[in-house]
This record gives C-alpha cells, structure tokens and sequence, in this order.
C-alpha cells in the first residue's frame, strides 16, 4: 500500500512508538488524525511536523462518548481515513495476586474493549475504500505469556484473536487486518522495575524508531502478522509448538522475574544472563 495522500488514525499517538511511528507516516506523505488522552504532548508532536500533517485529537478511547467524537471528525477529513493503527495500550506488570480488579478491568477496558469498538466505529469508513488497512501493534506477551505480566498477557493474547478474527472474517474485503509483535522497546511505556528486570534478564531491547520503521512497512507491504525482533520470533514459535521448553526455561528466571515484579525475593536469586527471554 503507498500511503501517500493516505489518512491515517494513530491512536497512542503521543507514546513512544506512536510518535516515532507518526513522524514515519508523515515522512511517507500520510496525514495523521493522532489520537491521545491528553492534548499537550499531541499539540507538542504536531508542532514538530510541517503544518497540517499531524491533526490532534485528545480522546479517552475507553469512552462511548470520546469514540463517537472521533468517529464524527474522522467523517469530516478529505480523503477520509482508510488506514487505522492502534497503537495504545495500558501497561501491567506485578504479581497477579498483588494486583487489584479495577486495575484488571481498566487493562482490558483499554486493550481489548476500546480497539474492539474502535473497529467497529471506523470499519463502514474504512470500507468505503478499495484498498485499508487496520493495524494493532501487539506484544511478544501476545504469543508468550509471562510472569509478572499474566493480565497483560491476557489482553494482548486477546487483541491478537481479535485482528486474526476479524481478519478471515473480512477475508474477501476491502480491509487487511494485520498484528505486529514489537519486542522490549526503549519507551517511558516501560517502568524502572521493568527497565531492571530485562537488564537482569539480558533482554534485547529496540528503539522505538526502529521498531515504527518496522510498522511502516509492514502496512506498505501488507504483512498480515509478525513477530519483531530475534530470537523473540523463535521463542513464539516454540511456545506455540512446544509450550512445556518455554514452561520450563521461564521456571529458572521465576526469582529474578517475583525480586523486580515486588514479589518475596527467593533464597536462591540470582542474576542469570545466560538464558533471557523477550518482554
């Protein structure tokens, strides 16, 4: 898909990723609707852009209301969008037990619920169009649960049903439905505890610019699914095949995983280098 002339709705646009992803876009020749909750890091990114590549859009997307908003303005823009990227997300990282229902229910409200009504919004638009495109960037948690990110695991398993779903139930349509896995990404998205755990882990981690030129051309060349980054892609495939290898290699990395997730630090921990796995 050439996206220029394109519009583009880019949600967590403000976010690491979605800011270098918007500035990727925009260098293509798209134009951007960026999505966010909050409009000074919006308005700051569209003063960063020739004027008129980037429209900001403050919305709390978990919102009927909000999301009626951007539907309504999304009708308005010449050519209208045929490109979505769902780009947010909500964060989680804990013990499961530690962790409390209204923060499992906005994690799902945000990940899974909100680019559920998000599609359904935009797809009579989005289908006005010969050729669109949704994209949602997932999560190596996606395909790869983990400890300390069981809930977030779950939303992000979710998102990925929900792209492939819709993607064979779209199948003889105009719209491709597409899922990209970033690995560990350099962004304020992740916590100290987190920036520890994959320094302990030795965890591979991508800038964001790398990984939205990776997004970009994923939607030029219309990659239905991926996962980013080696041997993250591996350890995917092997959890889907041969889950009990994954099972029993997260085992040795469980005292390190519960010391930075807040947990009771085991007798045994230590700092193991040798046997990382993505996040």
């Amino acid at each position: 898909m050439d996206l220029h002339g394109k519009t583009v709705v880019l949600t967590g646009a403000s976010g690491g990723i979605g800011a270098a992803l918007a500035t990727r876009l925009v260098a293509r020749g798209a134009h951007v609707l960026a999505v966010a909750r909050h409009p000074e890091p919006l308005n700051a990114l569209a003063r960063r852009h020739p004027a008129g590549a980037i429209t900001p859009f403050a919305a709390d997307l978990t919102e009927p209301a909000d999301r009626a908003a951007l539907l309504a303005h999304a009708r308005t823009l010449l050519p209208s969008p045929s490109i979505l990227v769902i780009a947010h997300a909500r964060p989680a990282f804990g013990m499961f037990g530690a962790q409390h229902e209204a923060e499992f229910e906005a994690l799902v409200r945000s990940n899974l619920l909100a680019p559920m009504q998000l599609i359904r919004c935009l797809l009579p638009v989005l289908q006005a169009h010969p050729q669109a495109a949704v994209l949602a960037v997932g999560s190596t948690f996606g395909s790869l649960a983990f400890p300390g990110f069981a809930a977030y695991s779950a939303s992000k398993f979710g998102l990925r049903g929900l792209i492939e779903g819709l993607g064979r139930e779209h199948a003889d349509g105009p719209v491709r439905f597409q899922y990209i896995a970033p690995r560990a990404t350099r962004t304020p998205f992740n916590t100290p505890a987190v920036d520890a755990l994959n320094q302990t882990l030795g965890t591979r981690v991508d800038a964001p610019e790398r990984v939205a030129e990776a997004l970009v051309r994923a939607i030029e060349r219309g990659t239905r699914r991926r996962q980013l980054g080696w041997p993250e892609g591996l350890f995917a495939r092997i959890n889907a095949l041969l889950p009990g290898v994954v099972d029993r290699s997260l085992a040795r990395q469980l005292p390190q995983i519960r010391h930075h997730a807040g947990g009771t630090p085991s007798n045994d921990y230590r700092e193991n280098r040798h046997d990382p796995l993505p996040l």
